[in-house]
């Protein structure tokens, strides 16, 4: 039954159709739908999906969390998850309400005066804290077009959300070769890329240590910022306790070149997830990630 949810979830059916619930019902019940589905699906023990929360939460924790501790940390995990959907759909065509929404946070009000082409580019790591595209609808409402990179060849459920985000205006492109070429233009022209850095990948070339251990994650933000010569800075949104999203960022984090290729960008990509580490630690049920970040770690998790 559980891989029947998570199967239903990841469909493009499922994404429709919490689209469409979510469009429909009032925040008051869809608050209320969200945390029932939640609590639901944390009580499916046997769940991939929870099983890799479970996983990401103990490795963050320090490793110090125990059974009753991890069920409540993927318990408020989900349910700040499902509460970020619904207010992502609910909210997505109401450009007014995501304003008031949005809370900008005063270190970044330059970031949102700049323009298109600047003297130097700049590239925006995404982290799966509270909702990711949020941070996309704050930078398109104000006028910030970014390239944004997404995940390679996105299929159902994934395919849905791109073409939902495509309708906005965003301009969308999943990574590839050619796609990666073309950033790294963006970027000398003085260009913004926007991407995420925490989505697990199979077969990783490199796997910096993030939260103490080595991590399947992506590199091609430092692969961008290090052929373009440019900086990272980290881009997030909290939920706050009133319901509304403050979008905080990073110090511009500067690439450090190296002789040898692979110590350059092992080293680079730990400095960007040092700053992540951060990020999470002030608030870990906020960081949604629900693929395995370690797969090592699902075997290794108390029960």
């Amino acid at each position: 039954m559980s891989l029947e949810i998570q199967q239903i979830i990841n469909s493009s059916f499922g994404v429709s159709l919490v689209s469409a619930l979510g469009r429909e019902i009032p925040p008051w019940l869809g608050h209320r739908l969200s945390d029932f589905v939640a609590e639901r699906i944390s009580a499916q023990r046997n769940s991939k999906m929870v099983q890799a929360v479970r996983a990401n939460q103990w490795v963050i924790s320090g490793e110090k969390l125990e059974k009753a501790a991890l069920d409540e940390a993927i318990r408020q995990t989900l349910r700040n998850a499902a509460r970020s959907i619904f207010d992502l759909y609910h909210y997505i065509h109401d450009a007014s309400a995501i304003d008031r929404l949005i809370v900008i946070d005063q270190s970044i009000q330059q970031l949102f005066e700049r323009r298109e082409f600047a003297k130097r580019g700049l590239v925006m790591a995404g982290l799966h804290i509270s909702s990711f595209d949020f941070v996309l609808q704050a930078l398109h409402l104000r006028g910030i077009q970014p390239l944004v990179l997404t995940i390679p060849d996105p299929r159902g459920g994934r395919r849905v959300e791109f073409e939902m985000r495509k309708k906005t205006g965003m301009n969308l492109m999943p990574a590839s070769v050619n796609t990666l070429r073309q950033a790294i233009k963006h970027l000398q022209r003085g260009g913004v890329v926007l991407t995420g850095i925490d989505h697990p990948i199979p077969d990783a070339k490199y796997r910096p240590r993030f939260f103490g251990r080595p991590a399947s994650l992506p590199t091609h933000h430092i692969y961008l910022a290090t052929r373009a010569q440019v900086p990272v800075m980290i881009m997030v949104t909290n939920l706050q306790p009133d319901g509304r999203y403050t979008v905080v960022r990073s110090h511009p984090i500067e690439m450090e070149s190296h002789p040898d290729r692979q110590l350059e960008m092992l080293r680079n990509a730990e400095k960007v997830l040092s700053i992540a580490e951060a990020f999470i630690r002030k608030v870990p049920h906020q960081w949604t990630m629900s693929l395995p970040v370690w797969p090592e770690a699902l075997e290794q998790v108390p029960d």
